[in-house]
C-alpha cells in the first residue's frame, strides 16, 4: 500500500465519503470503488486498507486536469446509485471549494458535473475534460 500516494488516498476517502453523503452505501457504489480502484491499478485488498486505516496528510492534486478528473469521479460515484440528492450536489460544491473552483462558477459546474456524469447519457471522461478546454 506504500505506492499509492497521499494524493490518491485522499481521492478514495472522498469518494468513500461521497457514495455515503445520503446515508446508505449500495453495492453499487462499492462496485463502483473497486472499479475506479482497478482502474489507478489498486487491488481489492489495497483500497481496503486505504478505507481502514488512519492517514495523517490527505493531498489534493496540483494539477487542474487532475483536479476535474477527480470530480468527474466524485460526481459518477453520487450518481451510483441511480439518483441525485441535495446532500450529494451539497457535497460536489464543497469538493469544488477545496479543489479551488471559483466561486462564482461553482454552481454552474456542479449543474455540468452532474449532467455530464448522468448513467443515461455519460460522456467519457477525457471527453469531458477535453470539452473544457483547459
Amino acid at each position: 500500500m506504500e505506492h499509492i500516494s497521499a494524493e490518491i488516498k485522499g481521492h478514495f476517502l472522498r469518494l468513500y465519503a461521497m457514495a455515503f453523503t445520503d446515508n446508505n452505501f449500495h453495492s453499487s457504489e462499492l462496485n463502483m470503488l473497486y472499479q475506479f480502484a482497478e482502474d489507478r491499478g489498486i487491488s481489492k485488498d489495497d483500497l481496503n486498507r486505504v478505507l481502514t486505516s488512519p492517514i495523517t496528510e490527505v493531498k489534493i492534486p496540483n494539477d487542474f486536469r487532475e483536479r476535474v478528473d477527480h470530480l468527474y469521479d466524485f460526481a459518477c460515484m453520487a450518481w451510483a446509485d441511480g439518483k441525485i440528492v441535495d446532500d450529494e450536489r451539497n457535497t460536489l460544491k464543497k469538493y469544488c471549494v477545496l479543489f479551488e473552483i471559483e466561486d462564482e462558477e461553482i454552481d454552474g459546474f456542479v449543474k455540468l458535473l452532474i449532467d455530464s456524469t448522468d448513467p443515461t447519457k455519460r460522456e467519457a471522461k477525457s471527453t469531458f475534460i477535453n470539452g473544457l478546454n483547459i
